[in-house]
């Protein structure tokens, strides 16, 4: 005979009663006391837009953004559009511990400079800021052409164009909101249409003859000729700006060093805009007493401009004072010598 289990009693279970059973006059009941709020004035009038796949601070780019040639793209940009002089160097199979070398021996020249400022109570310090580097050329070239073609500005939609207004005061208003990078509200550098503006090959930059080979930079916060006397000193001495001693450096006539600037060759410059070859940045780094004394040099010249124009002006009223005179004293002559005949006679 199989043993007995015991069966212990089920818990008793609450179970909610169904709708079909709810009476009819509590759901009525249920449902006048559960009142909706009226939505806002501004929902009855415009509509909600839609929302964006990209945020305003990563709007889509051209190409894709996370490509290292993408962001060198950007950051080329940003280097062009933030420093005012750039100067240009070619450089032909020089190896990392010559190019250690000469970066080290440029920064302390600078930090030296900075000293000197310090010491005669100047603020304005970049050596931190100034270094040589070294850049993709293709690159470069592609973001000098949106930098100088590209106006974003120009390239926004016309809102005559496309209006958003809507046709009567009770419609809703939908703005032109995509997620397409050909919307034309993305006029970041790396947008459609700056890419666009830049592959037009009919345009040609004054640097593009220099933007050909490997090629090194130096970049610059500010026009300043001190800064630039020291790394034209450095870089690419010469008989203006002759390099340190050997007495005073010794470091700086280490054989790595003197054989990477061999393999240096000064290019060029882009000072505000404007290209200048290595004669014309060597006369801006000729500037005595840097952008104080091109400063004075333009107020004593503006001065002599005015003295020079005083002095004519003055002249002028001179001449004609000395002929009014001299005709005065003439008609009182003649009008003396007609009255002594009068007498005579």
């Amino acid at each position: 005979m199989p043993p007995r289990i015991p069966l212990r009693p089920r818990a008793l279970r609450l179970h909610a009663p169904h709708p079909s059973c709810t009476p009819l006059g509590a759901t009525y009941a249920s449902l006048a006391t559960a009142t909706t709020p009226a939505p806002p004035i501004d929902q009855t009038i415009r509509s909600v837009p839609p929302v964006l796949r990209y945020p305003p601070s990563q709007p889509p780019s051209h190409k894709p953004p996370e490509v290292r040639k993408t962001q060198l793209h950007r950051q080329y940009q940003s280097l062009l559009k933030s420093s005012p002089l750039i100067l240009l160097f070619q450089h032909n199979n020089i190896k990392a511990v010559e190019l250690m070398g000469i970066r080290r021996e440029l920064a302390l020249a600078l930090r030296k400079l900075d000293n000197e400022r310090v010491s005669n109570g100047q603020e304005d310090l970049y050596a931190d800021q100034i270094r040589l580097q070294i850049i993709q050329t293709g690159i470069f070239a592609s973001s000098l052409r949106v930098v100088e073609f590209f106006d974003p500005e120009g390239d926004v939609l016309d809102h005559a164009q496309h209006p958003t207004d809507p046709a009567t005061p009770t419609s809703a208003q939908i703005p032109q909101t995509t997620n397409s990078p050909d919307d034309k509200r993305f006029t970041h550098g790396l947008s459609r249409r700056a890419w666009q503006a830049a592959s037009n090959r009919k345009l040609k930059t004054e640097l593009d003859p220099l933007l050909s080979g490997p090629l090194a930079i130096v970049a610059f916060p500010a026009v300043s000729p001190q800064y630039l006397k020291i790394v034209l000193s450095i870089l690419a001495p010469s008989k203006e700006f002759p390099a340190p001693k050997r007495k005073v450096n010794p470091d700086y006539h280490e054989p790595a060093v003197q054989a990477g600037l061999q393999k240096l060759m000064f290019l060029g410059a882009r000072v505000e805009g404007k290209v200048f070859d290595s004669d014309g940045a060597k006369w801006v780094g000729g500037i005595e007493g840097g952008i104080d004394g091109l400063r004075a040099q333009l107020v004593h010249a503006l001065q002599g401009v005015g003295a020079n124009l005083a002095g004519a002006l003055e002249g002028a009223g001179r001449s004609l004072w000395v002929t009014v005179e001299s005709r005065r004293m003439d008609m009182e002559e003649k009008e003396g010598g007609g009255k002594k005949e009068e007498e005579s006679v």
